[in-house]
């Protein structure tokens, strides 16, 4: 995710991270906070604390990637690791997309 934040921002790629915590210490904002510095992520990550957004989108499976077009539809779905190279010919193809 960072490798494509990086990459594609200046075209249009907004990267947003969803946290939605496996244990209790992972709840608390203090300590997302310190993993975000720790872990040198340069995008937003939301804190879905109560499940609220993993729910809208229907997901069961951790991890998820999610491309949405600059209409806001759902355009492509990965589940679990891997397929990068796959997934980054979506996001370029979906940046190429005219918008008007």
């Amino acid at each position: 995710m960072r490798n494509w934040h990086e990459t594609y921002q200046d075209q249009g790629l907004i990267v947003i991270g969803n946290h939605y915590p496996e244990f209790n210490w992972e709840a608390d904002v203090n300590n997302v906070k310190q993993a975000l510095i720790d872990q040198n992520i340069p995008y937003p990550v939301l804190i879905d604390n109560q499940r609220e957004t993993w729910s809208a989108y229907n997901n069961r499976y951790w991890p998820t990637t999610y491309l949405i077009d600059k209409w806001g539809r759902i355009r492509y779905v990965h589940i679990g690791e891997g397929a990068y190279d796959t997934t980054e010919a979506a996001i370029q193809a979906l940046l190429a997309e005219d918008y008007p």
